[in-house]
């Protein structure tokens, strides 16, 4: 069995917003020389996500406004007890918990295996800065 590691990085320049990454996977997926296995995506920051769904913004701008009616920000230490640590972004560790941590999505003759609109995510709920993403190939 083989593998392949890669980091990729984003700077969301919000606090909320979603990247479509599915070409930086991909290329990683070539890279690797990797036929058949699974690619793992996971964000590699407690305040951001990575997830599938359809590349169409207005499904974007549902979640960002649904996310926010869960956990609305806010600064203060009385709405979020995380808050309380000098920390701003309570609610945006319960918006990552909500969109969740990785994907995992099968490689078949050398290419992501999605369903018809799937499509790789990387959501962001604390911006502002420099955030990685983890890619793991592994296969034959």
């Amino acid at each position: 069995m083989k593998s392949h590691t890669a980091e990729l990085w984003f700077h969301v320049p919000d606090r909320m917003g979603f990247v479509h990454i599915t070409p930086e996977v991909e290329a990683e997926v070539r890279k690797s020389g990797i036929r058949e296995g699974l690619c793992l995506v996971n964000a590699m920051h407690i305040t951001a996500s990575v997830f599938i769904n359809d590349d169409e913004p207005g499904l974007h701008e549902d979640y960002a406004r649904w996310l926010e009616q869960l956990a609305p920000f806010s600064a203060s230490p009385r709405d979020y007890h995380h808050n309380r640590t000098g920390e701003d972004n309570g609610d945006a560790h319960l918006k990552r918990q909500v969109m969740g941590r990785e994907v995992v999505v099968a490689v078949t003759d050398g290419r992501l295996h999605f369903g018809p609109w799937e499509r790789i995510f990387y959501g962001e709920f604390d911006g502002r800065r420099d955030k990685r993403v983890l890619v793991k190939v592994l296969g034959e």
